[in-house]
């Protein structure tokens, strides 16, 4: 039995590779039952994302070449190219590279928490595949289990690091209640369609979209049930607009100081939260300087990712120690398991042996044997059955050079245990 985990990540191949070597969602159940019907692996899943593509696989044998081969051929790429970016871990390293998988600690970003549902959907569509097994469900659930308590015992996945989850979580902090407020996005790029995802998820209800061309940016705000606007349109929703948040390329300020008074006095002064994440810069400086503004440049929130990203790097290692633990404790049970089959046949060869001298007893009895005479016959023929195999192969081993076999013998029957003191043959 060997377990695999085989495949290219942001670490080892280009984004041309990585998209030539993708899965996408209608092809991953074929894919599955292809790849467990021309490989030697008996269970298989597959995590395709943007930033990686890897099979968990288990086989009777460690088989690599065959696997690479129907991986390359599947996407069209020759053999050699794959090897050049592949990776493939097997046992205790594919277990832990599995564990660290789900905890983020392998991600782009460190500590990013949607590579956990990504994992999880992946076990489902291999589930519905029927490409899982008892062993590799096992280890999904021993996965997740390590990686609920990496979550929930370390700081891993508490601070923003990246620029527009610093954005949002900023904002969360000067509105506790999100939901009541309107947020104003101003550009349409993939910065902004990041912040607008995460305001989403927060469960803000208003977003309004603003960028040069109404047509990119209604293609966003559909995504997010928004409202979409031209850059010229900004005046008449700042003044309803809690959050702004900015990030076009355009090479001159859109929002200027006095644009944000005349918004600020038809608030009644209630304040704003900006944030300018462009460069050049979006918004005038001297916006910063009005009362009931509270504006935030890329370069404030690089320092709080900076700050964050220190924190996470602190939390790895404490979740590095929960992922040795948790691939250990796994393996143990596996090998606990695997002994579970041996004792079942072992038990079942000895109940086979004691029905035929029981069997065998019962005939002598009937035939007027007497029960002393009987019962005596009986210990040592389930003595002598029950030793013959044992003493043959020992004998066997010993005279093949395997001494080794006298000493796991000797702590298999527990003799050491039932050895005589040193005080008894005084």
């Amino acid at each position: 039995m060997a377990f695999i985990a085989l495949g290219i990540n942001h670490k080892t191949a280009s984004v041309e590779v990585r998209e030539r070597v993708a899965f996408t969602p209608e092809q991953l159940v074929e894919a599955l039952q292809q790849l467990c019907r021309l490989t030697p692996s008996r269970e298989a899943a597959i995590l395709s994302t943007c930033n990686r593509s890897e099979l968990y696989l288990e086989q009777d044998q460690l088989s690599i070449d065959e696997v690479l081969q129907w991986l390359a051929d599947y996407h069209r790429l020759s053999l050699d190219e794959l090897r050049a970016c592949a990776y493939v871990h097997s046992d205790n390293d594919a277990v832990r590279h599995m564990m660290r998988v789900a905890c983020g600690l392998d991600s782009m970003v460190l500590g990013e928490p949607q590579i956990l549902g990504q994992l999880k959907s992946a076990y489902a569509v291999a589930r519905e595949a029927g490409t899982v097994g008892p062993l590799l469900g096992r280890l999904f659930q021993a996965t997740f289990s390590t990686a609920k308590t990496v979550r929930t015992d370390t700081a891993i996945g508490e601070n923003p690091v990246s620029v527009a989850f610093a954005a949002v979580s900023l904002a969360k902090q000067i509105f506790t209640d999100l939901h009541r407020s309107q947020a104003l996005l101003i550009g349409a790029g993939e910065t902004i369609s990041l912040v607008a995802r995460h305001l989403h998820d927060q469960g803000i209800k208003r977003i309004v979209v603003a960028n040069r061309t109404l047509e990119r940016a209604s293609q966003l705000a559909e995504q997010f049930g928004a409202h979409a606007v031209l850059l010229s349109d900004i005046p008449e929703v700042l003044a309803h607009s809690d959050i702004v948040i900015s990030s076009t390329a355009s090479q001159l300020p859109i929002l200027g100081k006095g644009a944000v008074e005349s918004a600020l006095k038809k608030r009644k002064h209630k304040p704003i939260f900006m944030v300018d994440i462009a460069v050049p810069r979006d918004i005038e400086s001297q916006v910063g300087e009005l009362d009931d503004v509270y504006l935030y440049t890329v370069d404030d929130l690089h320092e709080v990712i900076e700050e964050n990203l220190k924190s996470r790097q602190g939390a790895a290692q404490a979740a590095e120690e929960l992922i040795a633990a948790g691939t250990e404790e796994f393996m143990q049970r596996l090998r606990e398991l695997a002994a579970v089959d041996v004792l079942k046949a072992y038990r079942q060869q000895a109940e086979r042996l004691r029905d035929e001298e029981l069997a065998k007893a019962q005939r002598l009895l009937a035939n007027g044997a007497s029960a002393e005479e009987v019962m005596a016959q009986l210990a040592r023929g389930l003595t002598n059955k029950l030793l013959h195999a044992p003493s043959v192969r020992m004998k066997k081993l010993t005279a093949e050079g395997r001494l080794d076999a006298l000493g796991l013998a000797q702590e298999l029957f527990a003799l050491d245990e039932g050895a005589p003191s040193d005080k008894g043959l005084q």
